[in-house]
């Protein structure tokens, strides 16, 4: 509640304060100035080849109702307030020739007082992408590509131009294996992809990275294992029977017909909103296929344990995105997405997960028993096997409700339905609500959001039950140049 009320209380701040900058008696607004068209150097006469850099910073300052619990620094925490870096990155790339494309991204993610607490907080950034790409055709029909890339079969979500989404964030359940088996949704991958007339493609194959080299305790194997009749990543230890099942490659493929405009196609991710500078429409499907990419180890009726079984990891959706102008006099323009998710990891597969958890641990009570004891600050269960809908609309408002030169106004919301089999079906909604002050379009950006959330704990059965709600108000601040 006491979330909520803050998120009310800055929503005011933040839609009167452009407004009260215009209350002097109006004079005549200087010429514009013209600006130099970002940081990029152009390689040839006409601007064919270039080479151009981005940086980008997301700031957050944020209040969360905790998850029961929780702790921060060892003390007892239901309320937390935190300020970090969402995101910080730069972007390098260009198209070097007119078959040539590179592109690199560097930065970090996740960065506060918690980040990497016990150990070093100084190593935190990484390179994100490293790929090179061959134009085959002399249009966008086929470009061949490979490296370290986000280029993905799942979702436009799991493939995001993160500085464009019209949400304070991404859906995160979209980048299904982040951090598990990839290098923060990215993977060493081969690709085509290209643009048919209205069809827009991309198909990959890639080497997943072993689980044992992501920074944490691998899963415990053998009798000793943590997951009985949970699936968890496959390590690449060897198994009670001497072998592991090794890493199998991974496929995947993402389709979308466009009704309208076809989308930019210069590097392979995928716009969040066009601020109704386009017309888009368009209907997609989706998938991705592991091979043993999951294991684990049941029990017989007399209690002793089975052989390891593997599962194959098999995702599959089904997705329409709308960004399109209405009055462009006005300036309004609308967004609108939704997609359908059968994610299938292997048998009652859950993952917590926290965005910048602001919380350190978990303090196990007679009261209160996580599903998991990931579950502290502010994690819900956001990845597993089962099915899952998620949806967003937002709306442009007029370009002249602030006055002049005060950029426009975005509210929006969001929500997010997961039916779980771990969680014994009972479902996991999530909402989000808030407004993007769009000061300078996503270049300057001013986004307030309110987040409400579902809790789960345990009996002494082990069955699953609901707990309290808890909500988060997120202020950001985004420049990207």
């Amino acid at each position: 509640m006491k979330a909520l009320i803050l998120f009310f209380f800055l929503t005011c701040c933040i839609s009167l304060f452009p407004q009260n900058a215009d209350t002097t008696k109006p004079v005549a607004p200087p010429a514009p100035k013209k600006e130099k068209n970002a940081l990029k150097s152009n390689i040839n006469e006409d601007g064919s080849h270039f080479f151009q850099v981005i940086f980008m910073n997301q700031t957050w300052v944020r209040f969360n109702e905790s998850n029961p619990g929780t702790t921060l620094f060892g003390k007892m925490a239901p309320e937390t307030f935190d300020i970090g870096l969402r995101r910080t990155r730069i972007q390098m790339f260009g198209q070097i020739t007119d078959r040539t494309f590179i592109y690199f991204q560097f930065g970090q993610n996740n960065f506060n007082n918690t980040f990497n607490y016990t150990g070093n907080r100084k190593l935190a950034p990484f390179f994100h992408d490293a790929l090179c790409e061959y134009k085959v055709s002399k249009g966008n029909q086929l470009k061949l590509g490979g490296g370290l890339t986000v280029t993905n079969g799942l979702s436009r979500f799991s493939q995001p131009s993160v500085g464009s989404i019209m949400t304070l964030d991404v859906p995160v359940f979209l980048q299904y294996s982040v951090d598990q088996i990839d290098q923060f949704d990215r993977r060493l991958a081969i690709y085509a992809r290209g643009q048919i007339g209205k069809l827009d493609y991309r198909v990959y194959l890639s080497n997943p990275f072993p689980i044992s080299s992501n920074g944490n305790i691998a899963p415990a194997i053998g009798k000793n294992a943590t997951f009985v009749n949970t699936a968890a990543f496959s390590n690449n230890a060897a198994y009670p029977n001497g072998y592991g099942p090794g890493i199998n490659n991974q496929y995947g493929g993402y389709f979308a017909w466009n009704f309208f405009e076809n989308e930019g196609h210069n590097t392979p991710y995928m716009q969040g909103t066009y601020l109704g500078t386009k017309k888009v429409w368009n209907i997609a499907i989706g998938g991705v296929y592991q091979k043993n990419a999951t294991w684990y180890l049941s029990k017989d009726t007399a209690g002793s344990y089975k052989d390891t079984s593997y599962a194959n990891m098999m995702h599959l959706s089904f997705e329409t995105f709308l960004d399109m102008p209405l009055n462009k006099e006005k300036g309004t323009a609308v967004n609108f997405f939704a997609g359908y998710y059968n994610t299938n990891y292997g048998h009652n597969y859950l993952r917590y997960n926290g965005i910048m958890n602001p919380g350190t641990g978990y303090a196990p009570s007679t009261a209160t028993t996580m599903v998991q004891t990931s579950g502290y600050g502010n994690s819900i269960p956001m990845f597993g096997t089962g099915q899952l809908v998620y949806a967003q609309f937002g709306y442009l408002l007029p370009k002249n409700l602030l006055g002049e030169n005060n950029g426009q106004l975005m509210p929006y919301i969001s929500g997010q339905y997961a039916d779980y089999e771990a969680l014994q079906h009972h479902a996991m909604v999530m909402v989000d609500a808030g407004v993007n002050w769009l000061i300078k379009g996503h270049n300057s950006k001013l986004s307030l959001d309110y987040q409400n959330r579902p809790t789960y704990n345990l009996d002494a059965n082990s069955n699953v039950k609901n707990g309290s709600r808890k909500g988060s108000v997120i202020l950001q601040y985004q420049i990207m140049f």
